[in-house]
């Protein structure tokens, strides 16, 4: 089709439009063409109208509506749809004057969419129909005619929504009485249409053929068709009666066109069910058509009754009986014999061919209406007609489906009666009728149904029962003696048979189980006459002749098991008179014959044990019940069985004389009942309940069941006796005074205490067995009757005793004995029973038995040995029992155990046994039960209450169990100064056996948290503040484990509990009330301290409480006074939220308490030592002034050096020292530190002296006392001195000049190296110490002495004083003073702990740049070897490396390279991974500060071990993928995403923060030094590396790491102040290129050094710019040269263009190439070619020879071939 864009005939200026085109054609033509069809001339039109012209349009439809009215025009679906929604809408919203002038315009428009293909166009289409009728309303009238026809076939579309949609507009624009009118005023119009329809449209003029696919024409044609055929059928429904005639006439041309009845035979099931439904509409409304037709009619009806399409049957059908009905010579237009009897048999014989529910409804009156003259009604006709159903009957698909097969036997019956009714004469035809019936259909029908299971159902049984009745009553109630003779001839004839088939199937060996019950079954409903009769006579079918197809007949099936249809029919027992309404005909027959079975199952039963006879006896007796019966059954006996009346119970001898029920049950059913025939035990039950229901008296009942009760009879008999005892109350009535009795409830005691006690010692062999009797036990304590138990109440508690005492034994030998089976029993039983309490009040040992389950699921399985599954059905049955019991306390009065007895278990397991993490989540879960249930009863709160005082602890309690927790949580504090103590603890790791278990305050606080929560939620408050208690208890337990150092894993096990089951800061806070909390905690923070005080700091911090309400607690600061433990660490602890005017007041009293204080105060808690833990508390934040305060406190303490000098530890030994004497010297310590911050300003040379030289005093007493440091006071004093001297260092390395001169040379002469000199041994000493390196106190010490270290000078390390040692084997040219402190410091590089790794290389750090000059002097003898020269850097490192590879290797190697691996901190593998990038870090450090000629000896030092190598490939594991940068840093101007490359990495000992993040930034860091100090080596590994890591490397280093290293290289060109004399070298950072040019005399030379993308990786690219007086050869020979430097030496491009202008400088002076590497200059040593050949004089470098001879295995010169000498 034509493009916007694409070239147009001549001289058509204007696109093609179809609106134009229109308009043109109206021009023309004088109209706009309104065809709905394609092939349709203007002529055949009449009925739709022709619209005016384009241009009318335009001028008379409002705009909107035109653009509306164009868009549906369109051929696109979509279009049209939405135009057509708009359309609509607009109807709605505009003025009904607007809409209306749309109305001549729409009738084409209607006439042609509402036919559309699209279904949603149609449906739309009626939408917007029926809102335009509710806007224009009675203006619609003049339009109608034209809309009318299509729209009762838009009524009748095939899409269910669209013809809803079209009934709904015609019902909105027309009232139900103006309907019929409103069609008899278009109906000319409207036969017209549907008969064009019908008649002359086609699929091609319907649709354009050559743009709608063949398949869419026919669908949419087909379509068309359907819904015409249903609008005249519609159409005709409608009309009045007075309208017929006139449409009659209008119809004759359709009627009488052949085309219209060959849709009987169309291809569309649609359109021939809709043609049917047509025709039985004309039969109705114009019968006189019809009948003039029916030489049409006829055929096509009933020549199509073998119809198998589900859509056509049922109106096929329908029309079948009205031209039955309507034409009644239908039968001479068709060969019945032909055409219509043999499709029925067809049909008949295949079970309707899966459409039996619809058709054979219809049969009864199809051959009601069949004439004589057509069949003759003869014998053999219907013999035929039945064989057929009953064939049909047995084929599968009618077996298969209940619906059909109740259709079928309903249509038998229905046909069946009526053949007999119009039989029921005395002639001979009539007589032979009526044997072929009942001996040749009915009785061989009912034979079948009992050899088929299948067809053995209700249905069958009633209609029979049915039809039996109906003979039966009419030959009661009629008065013709003729007929009534007939009738009961045909009855004896019937039950003749039937005895004969029946006696057949009893005696025969072949029947089955099943036939047999199939014919209790029928003799049951047989029985029951009257009430079948009237259930039959609901489900008699309905059949409808006038309007609609036939009703098929519903059947409601109900099939039973005989179990079920034994308890169900037990009210309808016979006793002797029969006293359910039998007839008379009926009754003896009847009667005779189940006697007669009876007898005969029982000489079977006797006789060969069968059990299908035993089945059908049960069964049978069950609702023939009688004393006759009993009777008949033991007169047929072969042989007399005579009872020895001494074993019968003297109570029953006259009744075993005189009722045979009884004495069958002594002659034969006992001997059944011994039998061991498990299968048989249900069966022989039913008959004692039918002997039982034969019994005159219940205590006659009770006789016989106890005296059945005594013989030693299976279990399983018994079980079976009161299950069916418990189907139903007539049943229960029979037994009941059995059950209450002893006899019984002794039997099942004495089980249950059998079972109890064998059970869960030995193994018992039969589980079905076992199972069977604790079925029974369950039965007995669950079954309840009218709120009371099934038996006496005192064996029922008997019986739960026992089985209390049996869980009981299975908590202690569970691990030994196999007792799952019995558990689950014991399980099984206890859960039936506590369901079954409802109403019943629980009784103590139920509640105990409720305990004992209680218990074993909190209880670990570890302990009780259970499986999970057994475990989840101890929960089940303990759960149902607490359910049980919460519902009875509704009743105030109720008092109940369990509560209390449970809470004192978990009260004594929490306190006193040993729990582990999953117990006491085991514990807590079945705790978080019990709490829930509570909530579900009457008074929760009351139980609540109750249950939480057993289980909460006494203050005492309390108090013990806080004392049994480890002291091991100070330590932390201590270091911290966040505590101050003066005596000594006892600081011992945790016990052994300590680890596997959880102590009992935190099992206790764990436990009663989740009740507190519990009933924060719920918003119950509980007595004595005890939420507030327990909720203080928890905080003191986590702060407990968070002040841990080395938590052992059950505590951070523990603590991940609590976060699961929400138990957390959080939580608890909010929900409390934390006022109240706050102030309980305060209470006892300031009694004890302690961890109490840490407990309130950790609650204020997380809650931010303000100082005011901080103040709320303490009133005033006196109350602080006199100081004791608990006050001191609660001021420590408040200190940060205290008001400053309160500081500032304690700060006062505690300087004016100082001045007071006599020596014997002094290291006293209310003394000196006190007072100054509360100044350094107060003052160390800053947040008052306190400079002058300092130094006034500054002058006491020095005045106690004069006064009381010996309280100073001054270069002493600590072993006598006194703890109150340590703890004041570290507050002193603190407060100097303090001081030294604040107020360093205000000293005087005198302080300076006092304050430097009590550090090093200090220092000496630490250095000397390092054994002691396990000591907890000890090793305060020896970090808080180490800190001392790290803050004097830190403040002396970054004074201004504002100090004395002396002050300052004093201090680096003196101080400094006095400190260095001491601590530096002090490292070596306590790392060398191999058995404390693990220990937990290492660290504390480690971390202030290794920060101090740091600030050691690189002139201090040199001249250390540390022992010497060498290592023999060292290839090294250091002095011995270097060698010994690389020696001595690098192994420390691996230590574990990360502060000397740090202080150890910051150490190192400062060493590196000074060991290169020390290999300088032996640079010649390595460049002159012959060999390729090697140079290891300092051995010590490489030592340390060779061992931190092999770590590494062991570590990494499981990971590809690329993947990061996560290395968690402060590990040993941490320590590997810091120690192992360090070396790196030093290495390449050393690297750098050497010169080239230096640098490329290392560097093949490096390529030779592979070091570099396996660097690489773990950088790639340690590096994240995405490396971003997340902690503080500088702002960029830029604002790029901040990475470990652009961050600078500091490397601090004490820095924690930054810990998680420290590894990957430090292998960033490394990588990125490497890529800039050695680009060559990695150059070369790259390209050397699979596929895979090419690519991991190359795509992480182009996005990361390239552009900065650019950018650095291009800027240190462009900073470079190196100088070359004749080369100029200017750089290009936009471009990444730099520009040399190099000038000699006329020569010029211009080189471009482009860096590529992923630099330094790729190869550096030397283009060619200007050159003048170079010949081309040697032109490109230096650009190779270049290029060769730039790519295979490590440095930097300056580096590089220098060794090139040097290489062109010296071919200038006249220095020749060496002939092997084409250059003046070694690229690797830097050498010039030295080594000439005699013969050609020419010059070789040594190490181009070198390998000249080693790779060419020859000893002679390169270029002459001679042998070099």
């Amino acid at each position: 089709m034509g493009g916007k864009n694409k070239q147009r005939t001549k001289g058509n200026v204007r696109p093609s439009n179809s609106g134009r085109a229109a308009e043109l054609l109206a021009k023309e033509r004088g109209t706009v063409p309104g065809f709905i069809g394609f092939g349709t001339s203007q002529s055949d039109l009449g009925y739709v109208p022709a619209v005016q012209g384009a241009e009318e349009i335009d001028s008379l439809v409002d705009s909107d509506f035109r653009v509306v009215l164009r868009k549906l025009s369109k051929k696109d679906v979509t279009t049209k749809l939405k135009a057509m929604q708009e359309f609509g809408t607009m109807c709605d919203q505009r003025d009904a004057e607007v809409v209306k002038g749309v109305l001549p315009y729409w009738p084409r428009i209607y006439c042609k969419i509402s036919l559309d293909y699209d279904r949603r166009v149609r449906e739309a289409t009626q939408i917007a129909f029926e809102r335009l009728i509710l806007k224009v309303k009675k203006h619609l009238a003049p339009h109608l005619k034209s809309l009318m026809g299509y729209w009762l076939i838009a009524q009748c579309d095939a899409y269910a929504p669209a013809a809803t949609a079209a009934k709904q507009a015609f019902e909105a624009a027309f009232p139900p009485s103006k309907q019929s009118e409103a069609l008899v005023f278009c109906k000319d119009e409207i036969i017209n249409v549907l008969q064009d329809h019908l008649l002359k449209e086609t699929p091609d003029t319907l649709s354009d053929p050559q743009t709608v696919p063949e398949e869419e024409r026919e669908a949419k044609y087909f379509r068309i068709l359907t819904s015409s055929l249903l609008a005249l059928k519609k159409f005709l429904c409608m009309l009045p009666a007075s309208e017929m005639d006139s449409v009659e006439e209008k119809l004759k041309p359709l009627l009488s066109h052949s085309k219209f009845w060959k849709y009987g035979k169309h291809n569309s099931p649609q359109v021939r069910s809709a043609f049917f439904e047509l025709v039985s509409a004309l039969c109705q409304y114009i019968p006189k058509s019809m009948k003039a037709e029916s030489s049409r009619v006829s055929p096509a009806v009933l020549a199509n009754i073998d119809e198998i399409d589900p859509v056509v049957c049922p109106s096929l059908w329908e029309a079948v009986l009205y031209i039955l009905t309507t034409i009644e010579d239908c039968w001479n237009h068709v060969n019945a014999s032909k055409n219509v009897f043999p499709k029925l048999s067809t049909m008949l014989s295949e079970g309707g061919r899966g459409l039996a529910t619809v058709i054979y409804p219809y049969l009864l009156p199809f051959i009601s209406k069949i004439p004589h003259f057509s069949t003759d009604l003869n014998l053999e006709f219907f013999r035929d007609f039945f064989t057929y159903i009953t064939r049909g009957l047995s084929t599968e698909r009618i077996l298969t489906s209940h619906s059909d097969c109740s259709a079928v036997i309903s249509a038998f019956f229905e046909c069946l009666r009526f053949i007999m009714q119009q039989n029921l004469g005395v002639k001979e035809e009539s007589v032979k009728m009526q044997k072929m019936l009942i001996n040749d259909q009915l009785i061989p029908f009912v034979d079948t149904a009992l050899n088929d299971p299948r067809l053995q159902n209700e249905q069958l049984y009633d209609q029979l029962a049915e039809t039996l009745n109906s003979w039966e009553s009419k030959a009661e109630t009629h008065g013709d003696d003729r007929v009534v003779d007939t009738l009961k001839n045909v009855l004896n004839t019937f039950w003749i048979n039937l005895s004969d088939i029946c006696l057949q199937k009893i005696a025969s060996q072949e029947a089955d189980e099943k036939s047999l019950l199939g014919l209790a079954s029928l003799l049951q409903v047989l029985q029951k006459a009257e009430s079948s009769g009237k259930q039959n006579q609901k489900k008699v079918s309905k059949i409808r002749y006038i309007d609609g197809a036939p009703e098929s007949s519903t059947e409601n099936r109900k099939d039973l098991s005989p179990e079920e249809d034994n308890a169900e029919d037990s009210d309808s027992i016979w006793d002797q008179k029969f006293p359910v309404h039998i007839s008379r005909l009926r009754n003896g027959p009847l009667y005779d014959l189940v006697c007669n079975l009876a007898g005969r199952s029982v000489v079977h039963i006797s006789g060969m044990k069968s059990r299908k006879h035993l089945s059908f006896l049960s069964s049978l007796l069950n609702s023939f019940a009688s004393s006759e019966v009993f009777k008949v059954m033991l007169e047929l006996q072969n042989e007399k069985c005579n009872i020895d009346v001494n074993t019968v119970p003297q109570e029953l001898v006259r009744s075993v004389r005189e009722n045979p029920a009884v004495r069958f049950m002594y002659e034969k059913l006992i001997n059944w009942l011994s039998e061991d025939k498990k299968q048989n035990t249900d069966f022989l039950v039913d008959i004692l309940y039918s002997i039982l229901y034969c019994c005159e008296s219940n205590s006659e009942r009770k006789t016989i069941l106890d005296d059945l009760t005594k013989l030693d009879l299976k279990w399983n008999i018994i079980l079976r006796i009161i299950q069916k005892a418990c189907s139903g109350s007539d049943k229960h009535l029979l037994v009941s005074t059995w059950l209450k009795g002893d006899i019984l409830g002794e039997k099942l005691a004495t089980l249950a205490d059998y079972l109890c006690n064998e059970d869960l010692e030995v193994e018992v062999s039969s589980e079905s067995f076992t199972s069977e009797r604790w079925t029974l036990l369950s039965l007995v304590l669950s079954q309840h009757v009218k709120n009371d138990y099934l038996i006496g109440e005192a064996y029922v508690e008997r019986i739960i005793s026992k089985l209390n005492v049996a869980l009981s034994k299975a908590k202690t030998i569970s691990e030994d004995g196999n007792t799952e089976s019995s558990v689950s029993f014991i399980c099984d039983v206890a859960s039936n029973f506590f369901i079954s309490m409802k109403g019943c009040w629980l009784m103590p040992s139920s509640e105990q038995l409720l305990l004992t389950i209680f218990q074993l699921c909190a209880l670990n399985q570890d302990i009780t040995h259970l499986s999970d599954s057994l475990v989840s059905k101890l929960k089940h049955t303990w759960l149902c029992g607490l359910h049980s019991l919460v519902h009875q306390f509704g009743n105030a009065n109720t008092q109940s155990t369990f509560l209390h007895s449970s809470a004192l278990w978990l009260k004594n397991q929490i306190q006193s046994a040993s729990l582990d993490v999953k117990s006491l989540r085991v514990m807590m879960s079945t705790v978080d039960d019990l709490l829930n249930s509570l909530l579900e009863a009457y008074n929760t709160l009351f139980l609540l209450r109750l249950f939480v005082e057993n289980i909460m602890p006494s203050d005492s309690e309390w108090e013990n169990m806080r004392h049994s927790l480890s002291t091991q949580w100070l330590h932390k504090p201590l270091l911290e100064g966040r505590l101050s103590l003066n005596y000594e603890y006892s600081r011992t790791d945790f016990k052994e056996y300590s680890t596997m278990q959880l102590p009992s305050h935190l099992c206790t606080t764990a436990l009663l948290s989740k009740v507190v929560l519990l009933t924060l939620k719920e918003e119950i408050i509980l007595e004595d503040n005890k939420t507030e208690k327990i909720i203080a208890e928890l905080f003191y337990s986590l702060q407990w484990c968070e002040e841990l150092e080395n938590p052992y894993n059950m505590l951070i096990e523990f603590c991940e509990m609590l976060q699961g089951m929400d138990i957390t800061y959080d939580n608890l806070s909010v929900l409390c009330n934390l006022p109240g909390l706050l102030q309980l905690i305060f209470i006892r923070s300031r009694d004890t301290g302690t961890l109490w005080a840490l407990t309130i700091s950790k609650l204020m911090h997380s809650k931010n409480i303000l100082p005011d309400e901080v103040k709320q607690l303490y009133k005033t600061t006196e109350g602080f006074f006199p100081v004791t433990e608990g006050s001191l660490h609660t001021v420590q602890s408040l200190c940060p939220f205290l008001p400053l005017e309160d500081k500032e007041e304690l700060v006062n009293q505690c300087t004016a308490r100082l001045l007071t204080c006599t020596k014997k105060d002094l290291c006293n808690i209310d003394g000196s030592f006190g007072y100054l833990s509360i100044l350094n508390s107060c003052l160390k934040t800053g947040s008052i002034d306190g400079r002058e305060k300092l130094y006034g406190i500054l002058k006491i303490i020095m005045s106690w050096k004069s006064d009381h000098e010996d309280i100073f530890l001054f270069s002493c030994t600590l072993k006598e020292a006194s703890p109150q004497l340590l703890g004041l010297n570290i507050e002193i310590i603190h407060l100097l530190s303090i001081l030294l911050k604040y107020s360093s300003s205000l000293l005087v040379d005198s302080d300076w002296d006092f304050i430097m030289c009590s550090m090093l005093a200090w220092l000496e007493t630490t250095s000397e006392n390092h054994a002691l440091y396990p000591v907890p006071l000890v090793q305060l004093f020896a970090c808080v001195s180490c800190d001392l001297a790290c803050t004097l260092s830190a403040y002396f390395s970054s004074i201004s000049s504002n100090l004395p001169v002396n002050l300052i040379s004093e201090w680096h002469e003196f101080f400094s190296e006095g400190i260095h000199s001491l601590l530096l041994p002090l490292l070596v000493k306590i790392t060398g110490n191999k058995d404390t390196s693990e220990t937990s106190f290492q660290n504390s010490v480690l971390i202030p002495l290794g920060e101090t270290l740091t600030y050691i000078s690189k002139d201090q390390l040199l001249n250390h004083k540390l022992s010497v040692r060498l290592t023999s084997d060292q290839k090294t040219n250091l002095p011995e003073r270097l060698q010994t402190l690389l020696n001595t410091l690098a192994p420390l590089l691996h230590f574990r702990a990360r502060p000397v790794q740090i202080a150890v290389y910051h150490m190192l750090y400062k060493l590196m740049p000074e060991l290169p000059k020390f290999d300088d002097d032996d640079l010649k003898s390595y460049v002159d070897e012959e060999e390729e020269p090697a140079l290891s850097p300092p051995a010590a490192l490489m030592t340390v490396l060779g061992i931190l590879e092999d770590l590494l290797e062991n570590i990494l190697e499981c990971y590809p390279v690329g993947e990061f691996v996560v290395i968690q901190p402060l590990s040993e593998e941490f320590c590997y991974v810091l120690g192992y990038l360090l070396t790196w870090k030093l290495i390449l450090t050393f690297f750098k500060a050497s010169t080239s000629q230096l640098r490329a000896l290392y560097s093949l030092y490096l390529r030779r071990t592979k070091s570099l190598n396996k660097l690489l490939y773990h950088l790639f594991r340690l590096m994240p993928q995405i490396p971003t940068y997340v902690g503080p840093a500088v702002e960029h101007p830029n604002k790029e995403t901040k990475t470990f490359f652009t961050e600078e990495l500091h490397l601090h000992v004490r820095e924690t923060a930054t810990l998680s993040s420290q590894i990957p930034h430090l292998a960033c860091s490394v990588y990125q030094i490497t890529l800039k100090d050695l680009p060559a080596m990695v150059r070369l590994w790259w390209n050397s590396c699979e596929k895979r890591v090419f690519n991991v490397v190359d795509k992480f280093t182009s996005k990361y790491v390239s552009n900065m290293l650019s950018f650095q290289e291009i800027s240190s060109v462009q900073t470079s102040t190196q100088l070359f004399n004749g080369m100029t070298v200017k750089a290009r950072s936009t471009t990444r290129e730099v520009i040399a040019t190099y000038s000699v005399d006329d020569i010029f030379i211009e080189l471009i050094i482009q860096l590529p993308l992923n630099y330094p990786l790729g190869s550096i690219t030397v283009e060619s710019g200007k050159r003048v007086g170079v010949a081309v050869q040697q032109w490109r020979n230096w650009m190779l040269q270049l290029s060769t430097y730039l790519t295979h030496q490590n440095g930097s491009i300056m580096e590089g263009l220098a060794l090139w202008k040097n290489n062109v400088d010296k071919r200038f002076e006249g220095v020749e190439d060496c002939m092997i590497c084409f250059s003046v200059i070694h690229g690797f040593n830097y050498s010039l070619p030295k080594k000439a050949c005699r013969t050609c004089k020419k010059k070789f470098h040594s190490a181009c020879l070198y390998k000249w001879f080693t790779s060419s295995n020859k000893s002679t010169c390169p270029l002459c071939r001679e042998t070099f000498f």
